[in-house]
């Protein structure tokens, strides 16, 4: 690949993991906040509103559709390396909360210590078990989706791209969930209902981001000259 080139890859990967690691840290940061959502509205047959998902699932499954893109297009090496800089982002943020909850507010604050603490009191036990559960959750979705990516020579990236997700998906939710309710942020008797929604949404979302995928790595391709299975390698010396 020509240098130029080149450094417009590298400059796209970094975009790519900008884009990653504010998803996450947003998502571990807003996800105590919880909403019902009915994709059916008031014509539902459901009696009660079909989701009850947290706010944080908002940004989240755009981790896993930029993780897939970065698979497909820089390899697994560069994919793997972006979820433990996640990671890293994710821990630094968690200091920063923790550090201003020691740091007494003005009378005049509009956000008092009490309710920065409501807010981000339990900051440290959630996102410890959301950086668990997603540690776990998107080694699994690369591993998955190489296998598959081996498997079919880099053809039908719709089978890769789902089931890698659902997988994936399903340890994170479950996990998370479970880790929640371990340490009593949430009560048990919500442990099936918040899994089975936490699911549902997820897996639904990926099979709407699969032709949003399809465009992303057409457009690389296309556009870096790029043979079916073939990847850029930034760090490939010349």
């Amino acid at each position: 690949m020509l240098f130029e080139k080149r450094q417009k890859a590298f400059y796209l990967f970094l975009i790519l993991s900008g884009l990653f690691i504010t998803s996450l840290v947003v998502s571990n940061l807003i996800f105590q906040k919880f909403f019902y959502w009915s994709p059916f509205g008031e014509v539902s047959l459901f009696s009660t509103p079909l989701f009850e998902l947290s706010v944080g699932i908002l940004p989240y499954p755009l981790t896993f559709l930029i993780t897939d893109l970065i698979s497909e297009i820089y390899g697994k090496k560069m994919a793997n390396k972006v979820v433990v800089v996640g990671i890293i982002a994710s821990v630094f943020s968690l200091l920063i909360v923790y550090t201003a909850s020691f740091v007494s507010a003005t009378d005049w604050s509009p956000v008092s210590d009490g309710m920065f603490s409501k807010v981000f009191g339990n900051t440290l036990i959630a996102v410890f078990s959301s950086m668990m559960a997603y540690l776990l959750a998107q080694f699994v979705d690369i591993q998955i989706y190489h296998f598959w990516k081996g498997l079919t020579k880099g053809k039908h990236l719709w089978l890769r791209n789902n089931f890698s997700t659902f997988s994936s998906q399903l340890i994170d939710t479950t996990s998370v969930v479970l880790l929640l309710c371990f340490f009593g942020e949430i009560e048990w008797s919500r442990f099936t209902g918040l899994v089975l929604s936490g699911f549902l949404f997820k897996a639904l979302i990926a099979l709407c981001d699969t032709p949003i995928l399809y465009l992303l790595v057409y457009g690389c391709r296309s556009y870096f000259k790029l043979e079916v299975n073939e990847e850029i390698e930034l760090f490939k010396p010349n």
